[in-house]
């Protein structure tokens, strides 16, 4: 498919290189993201800080809790609320009001801002890894494990584990396959393994700060009276606020940069085809973008204390936030993208096997003639074209149209469509049907390729939906559904001859005598038509043949689409 082609047109050394250009340009490598408050302000339980008070101290707030009618430990907690929201506005003016346990406006600007840095990645992330991630992983996996990938790609050819075990059924040259990729994938080493689940965890983490419903924290900021700016109860989004601080603590780093190369190239997927496209320009763009998103990311952890801000707000002061997992599944991905692709490549070979079959057997029943691609169908020559399912056997139908049904079939059935006396009405109309839809298939197809071409019905509606910018899934479908109703043609087309290949078998062994079953009589004319021209009957009964062998190789051909 189309989304697969800049992904499976950038070889290995053109990946590596781009990445070492990536990193050669980025200002951001390795940088920390997050910034941990641990020896600033440590998490302690109020409980147990005032257990470990001198005798005096805890005395002291004794003697104070007479006067303020609170109990000893709340009056410490409050003591140590106090502090920190005072440290939290010193460090951070204007964020929070700890007396009052509110949000301000400028807490909300950091929070909008977050979420237009997360809305790049956001973006990213549709279009790679929602999109496919077998594929994702197995891209990223070719530049963290080169060796590997390459071992992948050679050792589970169809073709050379076919030409060392050529008596061997399908089934068991696939095992053989999955065997090698299994050998394969234990060479992993611990570095490689560690190097993969990192940049996984990254991805689960940016895929955590992308999705994060930021929409809902922003409209819980209300503007009351006459106060500066809108303002929010931290207890209405305390659990917003968790969850958002522990997605941030687990981005403590930048993503690696193989990570984001394979971000980039996901992402230019559908743009690939566009003119003028440099895929060097639009990647350094991407960085900059990228750059620039992580850059706020930074900042936002450097200028709004959090955990500080959930502490203070909750009286928790043990709070701490904790790592989101995810990542784990990384080996598994990669290991089912590549069971899939030998699966895909094997179909491709055995596919390309029975079609070489079936070109053989054309060669011969075409006189010769070779069968072309239609124009603007998917073929190797054209790979931007259309992937219609029925183009094939529609490429051979023309090519049967011309170098056997015009020159040879129609000089029998044409003289029995002008002089034949038919002796049952209802046999007449089914050969004048036949010989009708025969007459008219290269008319049919040149209509069917007008219609996919640029200026067709369906190339239109392809083209737009290629263009489309609606999410992925609902893009993805109009495509489908331009293809489905493509195919729905061709497939018509198709049908019709079956029919009448059926129909012209049935009628001319009738005509000859050789009807069994009486449904299909004799033409009461057939010597007069023939004449003195004594090959004539014998051309019916080649004619005959021709169609049978007709209607074999179009299932013969069926079959081949049909494997995958």
């Amino acid at each position: 498919m189309v989304f697969d082609q800049l992904v499976a047109s950038i070889s290995l050394e053109e990946r590596q290189n781009l990445l070492q250009k990536l990193k050669s340009r980025s200002s951001i490598s390795n940088e920390i993201l997050y910034f941990d408050d641990k020896g600033t302000v440590p998490a302690g339980d109020i409980e147990t800080e005032f257990a470990l008070l001198p005798w005096y101290s805890r005395l002291w707030y004794f003697f104070i809790s007479f006067f303020k009618a609170k109990p000893p430990l709340i009056i410490f907690g409050d003591y140590r609320v106090a502090a920190l929201g005072q440290k939290i506005e010193d460090r951070s003016p204007g964020l929070y009001d700890y007396q009052r346990r509110m949000l301000l406006a400028a807490f909300c600007q950091h929070i909008e801002a977050l979420k237009e840095a997360a809305r790049f990645f956001y973006s990213a992330l549709d279009t790679s890894v929602n999109r496919d991630k077998g594929a994702f992983f197995a891209f990223l996996g070719s530049l963290e494990m080169a060796d590997i990938h390459k071992q992948l790609e050679a050792d589970t050819e169809p073709a050379a584990i076919a030409e060392n075990h050529s008596d061997m059924p399908e089934t068991e040259l696939r095992q053989i396959a999955f065997k090698i990729m299994d050998s394969t994938l234990g060479l992993i080493n611990e570095e490689q393994r560690d190097i993969m689940y990192f940049a996984a965890r990254s991805l689960n983490c940016l895929k955590g700060l992308s999705s994060f419903l930021f929409d809902r924290l922003i409209m819980a900021f209300t503007a009351k009276g006459e106060q500066a700016g809108a303002t929010c109860s931290v207890n209405v989004v305390k659990e917003q606020l968790a969850s958002l601080n522990n997605i941030l603590l687990s981005l403590k780093v930048v993503p690696p940069m193989a990570l984001l190369e394979s971000l980039f190239v996901f992402n230019l997927q559908d743009r690939a085809g566009e003119s003028g496209f440099d895929i060097n320009r639009e990647m350094h763009l991407l960085l900059a973008k990228a750059e620039g998103s992580l850059n706020v990311i930074k900042e936002f952890n450097k200028k709004v204390p959090l955990a500080w801000i959930i502490r203070c707000a909750t009286r928790n002061m043990s709070f701490a936030p904790n790592e989101i997992s995810g990542g784990e599944d990384w080996f598994l991905v990669y290991r089912d993208y590549w069971r899939r692709c030998i699966e895909a490549k094997f179909a491709d070979y055995f596919r390309d096997r029975r079609r070489k079959g079936l070109l053989d057997a054309f060669h011969y029943f075409l006189k010769g003639h070779e069968v072309k691609p239609l124009e603007n169908t998917q073929s190797d020559s054209n790979p931007a074209g259309l992937p219609v399912k029925g183009a094939f056997s529609l490429s051979f139908l023309l090519t049967f149209y011309s170098a056997v049904f015009i020159p040879t079939i129609n000089k029998v059935l044409k003289p029995i469509l002008i002089d034949g006396e038919f002796y049952k009405k209802e046999n007449r109309v089914e050969f004048t049907e036949g010989y009708n839809t025969l007459i008219k298939l290269e008319d049919e197809i040149k209509k069917f390729e007008q219609d996919i071409s640029p200026s067709g019905e369906y190339g239109k509606r392809y083209a737009q939906a290629r263009k489309d910018m609606s999410a992925l899934p609902v893009k993805r479908r109009k495509m489908q559904i331009v293809l489905e109703d493509a195919q729905e043609d061709a497939e018509t087309i198709i049908d019709h001859v079956r029919g009448a290949c059926r129909s012209m078998v049935s009628l001319l062994s009738g005509f000859i005598g050789h009807d069994t079953k009486g449904k299909y009589d004799i033409l009461n004319n057939l010597s007069a038509i023939a004449g003195r021209n004594s090959e004539y009957t014998g051309g019916l009964n080649e004619t005959v043949k021709q169609f049978q062998i007709l209607g074999k190789l179009l299932d013969d051909i069926e079959a081949t689409e049909d494997i995958r």
